[in-house]
């Protein structure tokens, strides 16, 4: 490819470029936000809800369980008493009170572990992404120079 071709082509894809799609991106929306809908991942927000969900299932870690022992008793006094029926299902209760807590603690910690995660690979793209656009934009001004040579 000659110089002048490639100095036409990059031409026509300036005028192109008003009209060319751009990723990450919506047009704007009259009534919404002033950001013009840019994806973004704002990594303060994402560490908050992360801080959230560990807070939740460090505190029902801690109480979630302060009941099992007084529900246990009790099922067990009211069987002993001749409330079999009754006693039971007290325990059942309580069997799928902890079968539920379980459920919510493996939840927040996913949550918690997930957005940590995903901070982190963000991070790392973002990284990755801006060293691809600066090489790309140090390839270009290298022909930039070579044309006026």
């Amino acid at each position: 490819m000659a110089w002048e071709e490639w100095e036409h082509l990059k031409g026509e894809a300036a005028v192109r470029r008003s009209t060319s799609m751009q990723l990450n991106h919506v047009p704007l929306d009259p009534g919404g936000s002033s950001d013009g809908g840019d994806l973004t991942v704002d990594h303060e927000d994402l560490a908050a809800i992360g801080n959230k969900a560990f807070d939740l299932w460090d505190s029902l870690g801690n109480h979630g369980r302060d009941a099992w022992s007084s529900s246990q008793s009790a099922a067990s006094d009211l069987k002993g008493q001749g409330f079999t029926e009754l006693g039971g299902a007290l325990d059942h209760v309580q069997e799928r009170w902890e079968s539920q807590l379980k459920s919510l603690l493996d939840a927040c910690a996913h949550i918690s572990n997930h957005l940590e995660f995903t901070a982190r690979v963000h991070r790392g793209d973002e990284h990755y992404i801006s060293g691809k656009l600066s090489s790309i934009a140090t390839l270009d001004k290298g022909f930039d120079e070579g044309a006026g040579g």
